[in-house]
């Protein structure tokens, strides 16, 4: 039996759209711009270099391979945006269409955001996350929904401060949805 995701019934945001630039926590200037298929090899990069310890829900993938064929699928069907310090990727976030979720014409989409263990608490991941849903609005995405584990405080923290609301709960993950607009 699959359960209905519940969704807010308001709109959050506003968020901004790229491109931003701002200076972060560690005053390094940061810009997030959108990203396509070109840019998937800067983000390989990335993610050859994030440390295994920090990955969840098995992803991103380790071993070049398998981190392309990952992200062939995510720039082929989703929208991405990443986060730049000087020209080296060094954050990236994702909305993801969900056609299997059983929501009808307006499919949901999937948030997944990673920024690399360098640049972690320094205000990065926050920007992307709200540069990501300005972009997801401005493309006509309506609802958002994401999986993070429980015990991830400070995830589960930025996640409710842009607006995301616990729609369900199993033993070691919450999910959290936000409706965009609609």
């Amino acid at each position: 039996m699959t359960r209905e995701r519940v969704y807010p019934e308001e709109p959050a945001g506003p968020f901004p759209e790229p491109p931003q630039s701002f200076a972060d926590r560690e005053d390094r200037e940061i810009s997030i711009v959108t990203a396509d298929e070109a840019d998937v090899d800067a983000v390989t990069d990335m993610y050859c270099d994030f440390d295994p310890a920090d990955r969840a829900q098995g992803i991103p993938p380790t071993g070049e391979t398998r981190i392309r064929e990952w992200l062939d699928t995510i720039f082929d069907e989703g929208i991405n945006v990443v986060a730049l310090d000087d020209d080296t990727v060094v954050g990236h976030a994702t909305l993801v269409p969900d056609t299997a979720n059983g929501e009808g014409d307006e499919c949901a989409y999937e948030l997944a955001i990673f920024v690399l263990q360098s640049h972690q608490r320094a205000g990065i991941g926050r920007q992307l996350l709200t540069t990501l849903l300005g972009y997801g609005k401005r493309e006509g995405i309506e609802r958002v929904w994401l999986t993070v584990e429980r015990w991830n405080r400070a995830a589960v923290e930025l996640y409710r401060d842009v607006g995301f609301e616990t729609c369900g709960s199993e033993s070691f993950e919450l999910e959290m949805s936000l409706r965009l607009s609609g």
